[in-house]
């Protein structure tokens, strides 16, 4: 591996023009990271420390994996291809959109590119709108701000699957990554082949048809976290006619630095600090906070003791159970997706309103999947909402993707109407537990990095495999599934381990697919966070 670091090093310093004074200052430890394999792409698309070498991202490795998509793209279309492509508010954003505009460009693909930072969901919109054959979307999305990636999005809106990524990782593999040509970026937009586009208000047009409250008598505390959320929520909140709306300014203007927040990820309590301080001083009902590519939700309701945050497992049940009860005109035989580590109270609400549910592998793709399915079957109407636990939600099927602007304005809506009912989120979603019961659930992360990390992380899943767990806390294991290996459920094989235990508690194992990080997501069934504690004790034993 050393001779290869080395040669690819001093191929890099021979020909990387931008990254050479970043280079020169490395160390062999920096050349190692930097050089020991190429980013890794996947149904996720790219996602990587931004900088020089091959397993960062930089202009070159853009070049590279858009010079694949082309060939991939061509390969199905010969002529009259076209590509939509958005960016987020990280650092380098919009210097490898353009670049992979003018990369198309130079193999005879039209690029219709926002002139702006827009969010993810709004690049699915633009693919489906324009009719494109592909999308890219330039984002890291929750990740800390030495990262940014590359999402890659097929003719229906949704992000690549598993067949389409592996059919375009093989032509990445075939490029020379010094090869690749660009366009003149102005040059091509003077020429016509490199487009801008800004498709904002069909966009939210389409959102608002999904629509479901009438009051919008509630004060809302609102934070992009300094991402695209800044560019159409509050526009969204304006046109809506929610009126008592602040913005918390020190998260208000796009920045790729992130400096009040080491990670922009609405999951995080740390990342809505800021917005609660500012609830509390203006007595706001609900804090809402979108991440930097605006895909994502976190919330937390004023209560009687303070800010409860609103967990992505619950705010999904609260929307469910919402919809269902406030919606007018649902469809006679609705259907709700939900990824297999989402809690099962969503499926036992669902399907107290008489829904049929769906449950797919985690990854907003396969929702996706799930409203293509229909469609082909014209019964794309029949889908009402789907979501993850990883503060993902999307109603209706205008994208393809999880969208926090609509989930925004829906909770948004749902907290109004619970007001002029003198309820709280909290009031209602203790009511939801009152009837179907609580479960508990906390995801640990553990993280993995670099070349001895990649190494471990095979190495504990292996053990897994192997050895698995045959009690949950004391409850008898009674159903082990390896998504890897089992032939029973309608799904695509992953690299994920589910055990359950007699009393219901729950472990899911799972590699992440754009972090050097394996996730494990507990459910408590009884006991509460004690019960949770002591699951995530047995688990460290194996980490």
């Amino acid at each position: 591996m050393e001779n290869n670091i080395q040669q690819l090093y001093q191929e890099w310093l021979a020909n990387a023009g931008e990254c050479v004074a970043e280079l020169k200052a490395m160390s062999a430890d920096d050349r190692k990271e930097a050089f020991y394999k190429d980013l890794e792409f996947g149904t996720a698309g790219l996602r990587g420390v931004i900088g020089a070498g091959t397993n960062r991202l930089n202009v070159y490795t853009i070049g590279k994996v858009t010079q694949g998509l082309a060939d991939y793209v061509l390969a199905h279309k010969k002529s009259g291809a076209t590509v939509a492509i958005s960016y987020d508010s990280r650092n380098f954003s919009e210097e490898f959109a353009r670049y992979a505009a003018a990369v198309l460009a130079e193999n005879g693909i039209k690029a219709y590119i926002t002139a702006e930072l827009f969010p993810t969901p709004y690049l699915s919109f633009m693919v489906r709108k324009l009719g494109c054959d592909a999308g890219i979307m330039i984002t890291a999305s929750h990740n800390p701000a030495k990262f940014n990636g590359y999402k890659v999005y097929g003719a229906d809106g949704c992000q690549v699957t598993d067949n389409a990524a592996a059919e375009i990782f093989g032509y990445i593999q075939k490029v020379k990554t010094f090869d690749v040509k660009a366009k003149d970026f102005d040059k091509a937009v003077a020429s016509g082949s490199i487009e801008f586009v800004d498709v904002t208000r069909e966009y939210l047009d389409a959102v608002y048809e999904r629509s479901v409250g009438k009051n919008r008598n509630v004060s809302i505390v609102y934070t992009p976290l300094n991402g695209t959320g800044t560019k159409i929520v509050p526009q969204m909140f304006r046109e809506r006619g929610f009126e008592k709306v602040a913005v918390v300014p020190e998260q208000a203007e796009p920045d790729g630095n992130f400096p009040t927040t080491p990670y922009p990820n609405p999951e995080k309590a740390q990342a809505l600090e800021l917005a609660i301080a500012l609830a509390k001083k203006n007595n706001a009902d609900i804090v809402i906070g979108t991440d930097p590519d605006a895909d994502r939700i976190g919330a937390a309701v004023k209560t009687a003791d303070g800010y409860r945050l609103i967990t992505g497992n619950e705010m999904g049940v609260l929307l469910i159970d919402y919809i269902f009860t406030h919606k007018k005109n649902l469809p006679a035989k609705p259907v709700v997706v939900k990824t297999i580590v989402t809690t099962d109270l969503a499926a036992r609400v669902a399907e107290g309103y008489g829904a049929e549910v769906r449950e797919v592998l985690t990854g907003f793709k396969y929702i996706g999947e799930v409203i293509k399915k229909l469609e082909q079957k014209n019964e794309g109407e029949r889908f009402v909402f789907g979501y993850e636990e990883s503060y993902g939600y999307l109603a209706g099927t205008y994208v393809r993707d999880k969208d926090a602007v609509i989930a925004s304005m829906l909770v948004a809506e749902m907290a109004a109407d619970y007001l002029a009912e003198g309820k709280t989120l909290a009031d209602v979603l203790d009511g939801i537990y009152g009837k179907y019961g609580k479960y508990y659930h906390r995801t640990v992360s553990f993280t993995y990095e670099g070349v001895s990390g990649a190494a471990k992380m095979r190495e504990v899943l292996a053990s897994v495999r192997k050895n698995p767990p045959t009690a949950i806390d004391g409850s008898k294991v009674v159903e082990n599934i390896d998504y890897l290996t089992q032939t029973k459920l309608d799904l695509p094989k992953s690299d994920v381990l589910s055990f359950k235990a007699e009393d219901g508690s729950k472990l899911i194992v799972r590699p992440s697919g754009t972090e050097p990080l394996i996730k494990v997501y507990i459910t408590a069934a009884t006991g509460g966070e004690a019960r949770i504690d002591a699951i995530l004790s047995e688990v460290k034993k194996f980490m």
